[in-house]
């Protein structure tokens, strides 16, 4: 089957105050990641956020773009290294301290990378999983143990991939990762149902923006865009629109659940 023609992007869509009045944390948030279009979105549906991110100057100058456009009574930024517990004990405490409470976590944090096991050395593999699946975990950690305390209930979104249903080469400690991300939320969201907090996650197949098309081969662009359906990449934003919705009232039945945002037909 031929594939068809690369296609454009939908039209941008604008917000309707899905989380007015909420408050959330955003990890690896600076940039025009996923992390970074999240926050935007957030902001654009009526949230208060704290957004964080390992690399302070790129969040000090996200934190900055957003509240000139959104208002700067709607958004702080505080860095934060989701390998270090005690950053990341000081980041849900902030957001407690600025916000007098928290209604939404999106873990974004994840590190990448490409190397074939034999050649794997054992730091390139604790590296990815530390970021990606325990900083995962601490995060969700410390929102669980805050939204326990409160009993006033919460919502966690985790960003896994589908490469952690998928095998693709030079992609086991990734992939290792992200299957341990959609595991954990399954898991947290048992644990967390008694106390009304949803624990759910989004798992994107191909996500670019400018900076990361210019570092990607055009061979890899192209073959990955192959393999999606609609012949392009997702724009940040249209994962940001998933989590959004797992994050609002729209989702309210739904818990353990991974949400795969993906058009890849094989």
């Amino acid at each position: 089957m031929t594939p068809p023609a690369p296609a454009t992007p939908p039209a941008y869509v604008p917000g309707h105050g899905l989380l007015a009045g909420r408050t959330a944390v955003i990890t690896a948030a600076a940039g025009a990641g996923i992390g970074g279009a999240t926050a935007r979105r957030f902001l654009e549906e009526g949230a208060r956020i704290l957004i964080s991110d390992a690399h302070a100057r790129r969040l000090k100058e996200t934190e900055a773009t957003l509240a000139a456009e959104f208002g700067a009574d709607r958004i702080d930024s505080l860095p934060c290294d989701v390998t270090d517990e005690t950053q990341v004990q000081q980041l849900f405490d902030t957001a407690v301290r600025l916000h007098g409470g928290l209604d939404a976590v999106v873990n974004n944090a994840g590190l990448g990378g490409t190397a074939e096991l034999v050649d794997m050395t054992d730091e390139q593999w604790t590296r990815v999983l530390d970021v990606t699946l325990n900083g995962t975990f601490r995060c969700t950690r410390a929102a669980l143990r805050h939204y326990k305390d409160t009993d006033g209930g919460g919502v966690i979104v985790n960003n896994a991939s589908v490469v952690g249903w998928r095998a693709q080469a030079g992609q086991a400690h990734y992939a290792a990762a992200k299957a341990g991300v959609m595991a954990l939320t399954r898991c947290a969201a048992v644990e967390a149902a008694a106390y009304g907090v949803r624990v759910n996650a989004v798992s994107p197949s191909l996500a670019m923006h400018p900076h990361l098309v210019k570092v990607t081969s055009a061979e890899l662009l192209a073959e990955l865009t192959e393999r999606e359906a609609f012949g392009r990449y997702a724009e940040p934003w249209e994962i940001a629109n998933v989590i959004v919705f797992l994050a609002s009232g729209y989702s309210s039945y739904m818990t353990g659940e991974t949400v795969s945002v993906s058009s890849q037909h094989a």
